[in-house]
């Protein structure tokens, strides 16, 4: 499929390059960091956003009113961008014991250099990866996101061909200075976890949810982000210093196994262990269940059957045909009972 971008002249690129810029200086370092920030993702490629690429160099003038078109093309895809606000996501929660403990440990190295910073770190219940993030605005497209999510789980198995996907954590990096996370190391496990992440991309897109573009997809671990505390700004805190972590700058924190995938809600209210709001999961490879897990699976089964046989009852309810009958049933009962009591006899009156 064609970018909507790849059609464009050289000047219109030009223009589209200027006014990107203009966003990204304006908009990005403004309220992008502030806002977006404050998600599970950490990124936005602006480029790939606007869709803006590189083209062959043809001299031909342009008219004014295809400039006209041009930027009030640029101007309604801003808008799309704006109304696009992400509301959940697909998490690969993190559960090796190891790793929480290390990262706890970084945490605290950071909290006793500056008190402050204590506000911007993660709790360790919420530390996961992010796949992909998606706008579900209502409960019918929240269930089209578990039926995505359903659907994603036999061509992640298909990927691995029975492998286990061990992912290795080591060292640190930042975004911009503003969010810190854990990195992922290199290794074999990249490419597959990248094909999953764009398969679960292309599975949700065709369902119809709006799911963002993963081409700069960069699996990490975020510990702390400063939009956790805003009034960290405002005290003159705009930066993590890198001296905070420079002696984790290599260190090895550990394994984790990916045994689950989670659709999660980035607004709805977190578990009690400090987890996000969960609405399904499925199971990857062959991770040892234990009774915890079973009675999880079953009840996570019976609540989407329940939803399911709600959904049914609901669209056979709105049928016009099914009011009617409701209405003709309800007429017919009334006119029953009328008559009946028109034809009962007062029997203690006939014995006397």
């Amino acid at each position: 499929m064609e970018r909507p971008g790849a059609g464009m002249e050289s000047s219109e690129c030009e223009n589209v390059s200027k006014e990107t810029e203009a966003f990204e200086e304006e908009e990005f370092e403004a309220s992008a960091m502030d806002s977006l920030i404050d998600m599970p993702f950490a990124t936005v490629d602006i480029q790939d956003e606007c869709a803006i690429t590189d083209v062959p160099h043809i001299n031909l003038e342009r008219s004014k009113e295809n400039e006209r078109i041009s930027k009030d093309q640029i101007k309604k895809k801003k808008k799309k961008q704006k109304d696009y606000q992400p509301n959940y996501f697909l998490s690969i929660p993190i559960t090796n014991k190891e790793i929480t403990r290390g990262i706890k440990i970084l945490q605290n190295a950071i909290i006793q250099q500056d008190k402050q910073l204590a506000k911007a770190m993660i709790s360790d219940g919420s530390f996961h990866i992010t796949l992909l993030v998606m706008q579900l605005l209502n409960e019918e497209e929240v269930n089209s996101g578990i039926g995505a999510l359903l659907e994603l789980k036999p061509f992640i198995e298909e990927i691995l061909q029975g492998k286990q996907l061990i992912l290795p954590f080591q060292g640190i990096d930042t975004f911009g200075n503003q969010v810190g996370f854990v990195k992922l190391a290199e290794g074999d496990h990249i490419n597959p976890l990248l094909e999953i992440a764009e398969t679960a991309k292309r599975t949700f897109q065709e369902k119809g949810i709006l799911a963002r573009e993963n081409r700069g997809f960069k699996p990490h671990l975020t510990f702390m982000k400063l939009s956790k505390a805003p009034r960290l700004r405002k005290k003159g805190v705009k930066k993590i210093d890198p001296e905070f972590y420079e002696k984790f700058i290599s260190h090895r924190f550990g394994e984790e196994m990916v045994h689950r995938i989670d659709l999660c809600s980035m607004l709805k209210k977190k578990q009690s262990n400090g987890y996000y709001h969960c609405e399904s999961s499925i199971v990857i490879g062959k991770k040892p269940i234990g009774f915890r897990d079973l009675i999880n699976e079953a009840l996570r089964r019976e609540r989407m059957g329940l939803k399911s046989k709600v959904k049914q009852i609901k669209e056979l309810l709105l049928k016009p045909e099914t009011q009617a009958r409701i209405r003709r049933e309800l007429f017919e009962g009334r006119s029953v009972n009328n008559s009946n009591q028109g034809n009962q006899v007062d029997f203690g009156a006939t014995l006397t």
